[in-house]
Formats: structure tokens, C-alpha cells, sequence
């Protein structure tokens, strides 16, 4: 078995990804802007598990050099999944974009110091899908990347994910050669939560269940669930034809209406609290000054966005969850944890 690093060990996928990796027999190690988070991924994990784990964690932050070259020592892969995901856009889009992309370099410059054989890097479905305008292919697959610059059809967040990709894969093609890279592009990942710290995804139930939704609006997504996510994680760590290639790991696209229709059925106790009929555009922008996160919905408006997973299946032999059930068992893990 291997040694893995898995950076951002604490968030939402990164905790998937570490417990597949132990239930698969691998040592594991994490790094954490805090190595004090430790003794609670611990217990998470355990509860998890329903045995008990122990994950030893190096104090690293995608800011600073300090701690990278403790983290990666003897280590045989790196899943580098620690990148920025916040619940509100910030002022100012370089406090997603520089840490995102240095902190990717940063990780990649540790590992082939370290003689590391593989990073697999976690970016996004935003890397591909955005700045497309109206010429958005259909559907989308990892042969296409987004376009930054055209900020109509972008935001801070999505922005983040292309350039610290882009900017992953011209290192190894340059000072980096000899390092191997595998990139997994996640849709909207939902799908169970082992604590009331929450992925930015993950908005897209408790603003649901929570009733903070009046009506559905008009957007949509791509769902996936994080299991699969990190199965694809594991799969790209391992697979010799997954090298040098980016994978979509998504399943289809999804409007928020139908996603309320799901959780309507499956928890009839929440049903009046679930929107019905569709939110009118303007009352979703207006609606962004006294509920932030909405926010991050208004380049979606109106706008579908369609991709392929058919090279995820066919070269890491992926198969995914249903939606449904990415859906389902996203909502059940909030009630049970009583995040909502």
C-alpha cells in the first residue's frame, strides 16, 4: 500500500478521499491550516468509519511555504484537494484566485522536490463550463477549458479554478516535468457530510430544506456525489493511463426546481419549507443584499450547462451514484446531524 498526503484534509471532499484511501489500506497523512483540527477529523473520521481512525496532520497553508516539505516527505502520492470555497464572494476576486493558484504551485514545487510519483490535483467543472457566453458547447467535455476573462459568465470562485488548473499543468509541462498530474473536475457535489462543517456546495440543500428559497430560481447544475468524487480521486492516483489527464466527475444537469421535487418526496416533514414555482430573475438579484451566498447563482441564471463523463467511465472505469441518491443522502446526513 501507499503513503498518501491529502491536503485541506479537514473540508468536505478531502474527508471522503481519506476515508476511502484508509478503508483501501493506504497510510494516510493531511495537512490543515491548523494542525489543532486534528483530534476532530479524527473523531469525524471515526464516527464515519464506525471504527477508529487516526490521521496524522502537518500545519500547512496554501499562503506559505511553511510545512510543504514536512508534509510530503516519504510520500509516495499527493491528492491535493485544499483550495479556497467560500459560502460568499469576496471583494476582491484575488483572495480566491492567489491562493488557489500559489498554493497549487506551492504543493506541486513540494512534491517533485520530495520525489513524489503523482499528484492528483482536485479543480472543477468551473475550469471547463464558464465564460462560454451563449457558444457554450453541448455537451462539455475535458477538452475544453473555461474562459476567465469574460467575467459576465464568471465569478470569483469559478475564475480561481481555471487559472490555478491552467497554471498546475504548465508547470508540470515545464519545471515540474517528471512529476505526474491527474486532475478530477467535480460538478456540484452533494452526497452525505460526516460534520456541520460544510462545503459551499452543499448550500444548494440547506438553502433549500432551510426555506430560505422563496421559489425556485431559475438555475441549475450538474450533480455528483462527493463518494464517487473521491472514488475518482483514488481511481486517478493509481490507473497508469489516468496521467497527464483531467477527468469529469459529474452526472447530469439538474434545475434547482427539480432538485426540490427530490427532496419533497423523500422528506415529506420539510415540504413546506421547500419552494414552489420559480423565483422571478430580479427577485433572486435582489435577494443577494440580505442573503450573500445567493450570489453565486446569478451567472447561472437561465443558463444550462451540459457535460460528458463518458471518459471518467470509459478510462478509470468510474460509475457513479444516481443524482437521486447524491440528493437523498445529502439531505439525511443535514437532518441527522441537525445542521438543519
Amino acid at each position: 500500500m501507499a503513503r498518501v498526503l491529502v491536503t485541506g484534509a479537514t473540508g468536505f471532499i478531502a474527508g471522503h478521499v481519506i476515508h476511502q484511501l484508509l478503508e483501501a489500506g493506504h497510510d494516510v497523512r493531511g495537512t490543515a491550516r491548523s494542525a489543532s483540527r486534528g483530534p476532530e477529523l479524527d473523531r469525524v473520521l471515526s464516527a464515519y468509519a464506525g471504527k477508529p481512525r487516526h490521521v496524522p496532520i502537518v500545519e500547512a497553508d496554501l499562503n506559505g511555504d511553511k510545512g510543504w516539505a514536512e508534509a510530503v516527505d516519504g510520500v509516495d502520492y499527493v491528492q491535493h484537494v485544499a483550495s479556497p470555497f467560500p459560502a460568499t464572494i469576496p471583494k476582491d476576486p484575488q483572495e480566491l484566485i492567489r491562493p488557489a493558484r500559489d498554493g497549487a504551485l506551492r504543493v506541486l514545487k513540494a512534491a517533485k522536490a520530495a520525489g513524489v510519483k503523482r499528484v492528483v490535483m482536485t479543480s472543477s467543472m468551473a475550469a471547463i463550463a464558464y465564460g462560454w457566453g451563449d457558444a457554450r458547447p453541448n455537451p462539455l467535455t475535458e477538452a475544453h477549458w473555461s474562459n476567465p476573462d469574460n467575467l459576465r459568465d464568471n465569478t470569483a470562485y469559478t475564475r480561481s479554478k481555471t487559472i490555478a488548473e491552467r497554471a498546475a499543468w504548465d508547470y508540470v509541462k515545464g519545471e515540474g516535468k517528471g512529476l505526474e498530474l491527474a486532475v478530477i473536475n467535480p460538478s456540484a457535489v452533494l452526497g452525505p457530510v460526516m460534520s456541520g462543517d460544510l462545503s459551499g456546495s452543499l448550500e444548494i440543500l440547506t438553502q433549500l430544506l432551510t426555506g430560505k428559497v422563496p421559489a425556485s430560481p431559475n438555475v441549475g447544475f450538474c450533480v455528483v456525489d462527493v463518494r464517487d468524487v473521491a472514488d475518482a480521486h483514488l481511481r486517478a492516483m493509481t490507473a497508469p493511463e489516468a496521467a497527464g489527464e483531467r477527468f469529469l466527475a459529474a452526472g447530469r444537469f439538474m434545475w434547482m426546481s427539480e432538485v426540490a421535487d427530490v427532496l419533497r418526496a423523500s422528506f415529506p416533514a420539510y415540504a413546506k419549507k421547500l419552494p414552489k414555482g420559480t423565483l422571478p430573475n430580479w427577485v433572486l438579484k435582489a435577494m443577494t443584499l440580505i442573503n450573500p451566498p445567493v450570489r453565486q447563482l446569478i451567472p447561472e441564471l437561465g443558463r444550462e450547462r451540459h457535460v460528458s463523463n463518458e471518459k471518467a467511465r470509459r478510462v478509470l472505469g468510474w460509475t457513479p451514484r444516481s443524482e437521486e441518491e447524491a440528493i437523498v443522502d445529502g439531505a439525511r446526513s443535514l437532518i441527522d446531524l441537525k445542521v438543519i
